[in-house]
């Protein structure tokens, strides 16, 4: 039995869902117990101690672990989401965005994780504008500050779906920047510690199997087919609502066509987080990455599609 535990509840993770919804892991050959993180920060924490076997989150959090702890051996052996899923939500339209059009705006950023700004600060940077030149209001959630974009005390906000589509189609919000267009910057992946790749190798390559034919579902699916199938995982949302969500995130290209976790993306999220005062150095690719179960699970989907 695998304990898998997720770090929290959010859309852009649909692959691990669609997964757990199809019973994937059962037929891949695994069993897997699906549990939440005690809290959002200390989803690593329960790897080190043993409580979990396998976490889903950011390679934020691996190096995040790294940074803390001497003794750390984590490492992220297959990617899900491979794009930046968060999007620049503006209370006017803004055509032909750029990151200078921030300048006199007041800017409401992601409180509850710090990917979202650390990323998006270093895309300011390379627009070549400070960060800290922006007006930014930094330690409201994204709830509120969804409530205060519509009541005019902020100009632009930073969420994910489902508040980036709500705001969209009831016309009191405008998309400015969808982060994904910035290329690869990878976002979330299993992780576990480098002795549980080793002792449980048999069962994480069929779990690795499950993701990569998952990945493979995903990528021939409309919004709504994928929608149907995470239903049972956010049963607040509308059908409509939860479609169109997904609609736009496969549009995106947020979720990767294979569990492999390239160095480019990798890097791009590491430079942001040093850029950011986040962590450094920054662990380096070869510590906190391998890619080797993604590869011998490619290898797998090939022999037997062949």
């Amino acid at each position: 039995m695998i304990r898998l535990q997720e770090s929290l509840r959010a859309l852009f993770y649909a692959p691990f869902y669609a997964a757990l919804a199809d019973d994937a892991y059962a037929q891949e050959g695994v069993a897997v117990e699906f549990v939440a993180a005690p809290s959002v920060g200390n989803a690593a924490d329960a790897l080190m101690a043993g409580t979990a076997d396998v976490c889903w989150g950011g390679p934020m959090r691996v190096m995040q672990t790294y940074q803390l702890h001497a003794g750390c051996d984590l490492v992220c052996f297959a990617e899900a989401v491979t794009r930046d899923p968060f999007i620049l939500v503006g209370r006017t339209p803004a055509p032909g965005f750029q990151m200078s059009d921030l300048a006199g705006r007041r800017l409401a950023t992601v409180a509850e994780v710090p990917t979202p700004w650390m990323c998006l600060q270093e895309d300011i940077r390379r627009a070549g504008i400070d960060p800290d030149s922006i007006a930014r209001v930094a330690n409201q959630g994204m709830a509120e500050n969804v409530a205060a974009l519509r009541a005019g005390t902020v100009d632009v906000i930073q969420v994910c779906q489902p508040y980036a589509e709500e705001l969209i189609a009831s016309g009191e919000g405008h998309a400015w920047y969808e982060a994904a267009n910035r290329g690869p910057c990878s976002y979330t992946t299993f992780y576990a510690r480098r002795g549980v790749l080793a002792e449980r190798h048999e069962e994480l390559q069929r779990m690795v199997r499950a993701l990569y034919r998952t990945q493979a579902w995903l990528a021939g699916v409309d919004g709504a087919t994928l929608g149907a199938k995470i239903a049972g995982f956010f049963p607040d949302l509308s059908p409509k609502l939860l479609a169109a969500c997904c609609d736009r995130y496969l549009r995106l290209g947020i979720w990767g066509r294979t569990p492999i976790l390239p160095r480019a993306g990798y890097d791009r999220l590491r430079a942001s987080l040093c850029s950011g005062g986040f962590v450094n150095p920054g662990t380096p690719f070869e510590v906190a990455v391998d890619n080797s179960l993604a590869e011998e699970a490619i290898a797998h989907g090939n022999r037997i599609s062949g």
